[in-house]
């Protein structure tokens, strides 16, 4: 065996998958050891890859492993071996929490310039967007971590069709979901043909309007499938 073959590496993230992962993580290296495979931690967590993006502004006590190039490069080979945790997609408000809370803790890292005003800031920002949404996926799904299915599977699937079989009201299990104060029971949608330019902004609590983002949109020329809670709208993505 090479190597990477008796190593897994296994992710370090964010909040609640560190606390699984204090509990998980010995018992995958109890049973991985009798094995001889050594399991090791990759921290890709958002603290991480914000203290690696800025190393030049901390001491060499402070400064920390790009874990999520150091994955990228290691996907590549194809003896890796990655566990990846569910991680965080980093939001600009969970980004700026993050710097203040290092910051709070004596890590001198730069502050988020949400409106450059020279090259310094642009480049600081240049760093911080590598950092923020879902930048840890396009790296580290790649080789066989591919989600969808063979063609021979669904082949398959349709030729033979599963029934769930029949659901018994005597199950005590139980879906749930909240009420209120989320995404579901606030988020409206509209549909308009013509072209036209919009703002982003959030509403605080006392009134206060602070704009993020301005687009200009196009003219509809086709109507595409979505899954709004409310009306269709026109494009079928929920990212801005």
């Amino acid at each position: 065996m090479t190597t990477n073959k008796q190593t897994m590496y296994y992710t370090l993230t964010d909040e609640a998958p560190s606390l699984a992962t204090c509990s998980l993580l010995p018992i995958i290296r109890t049973f991985t050891s009798a094995a001889g495979i050594d399991v090791k931690i990759s921290d890709i967590s958002l603290a991480g890859r914000v203290l690696s993006a800025f190393p030049e502004n901390l001491s060499e006590d402070q400064q920390v492993v790009d874990g999520l190039a150091f994955l990228g490069k290691l996907t590549q080979d194809p003896d890796a071996n990655i566990i990846k945790l569910p991680n965080i997609s980093a939001s600009i408000p969970q980004l700026k929490a993050c710097i203040a809370e290092l910051q709070g803790q004596g890590y001198n890292i730069p502050d988020y310039p949400e409106a450059p005003a020279n090259d310094t800031d642009a480049e600081i920002q240049a760093r911080y967007s590598k950092i923020l949404g879902s930048a840890v996926n396009p790296v580290l799904r790649e080789g066989n971590s591919d989600r969808r299915a063979p063609a021979a599977v669904k082949a398959y699937a349709r030729k033979f069709p599963h029934s769930m079989g029949k659901w018994s009201k005597a199950s005590r299990t139980h879906a749930d979901y909240m009420r209120g104060g989320d995404f579901f029971s606030s988020e409206q949608s509209i549909t308009s043909n013509e072209a036209q330019d919009v703002r982003i902004e959030f509403v605080s609590k006392d009134g206060d309007v602070q704009l993020k983002k301005e687009l200009s949109l196009e003219k509809v020329k086709y109507w595409t499938a979505c899954t709004c809670a409310a009306n269709p709208c026109v494009n079928s993505s929920n990212s801005l």
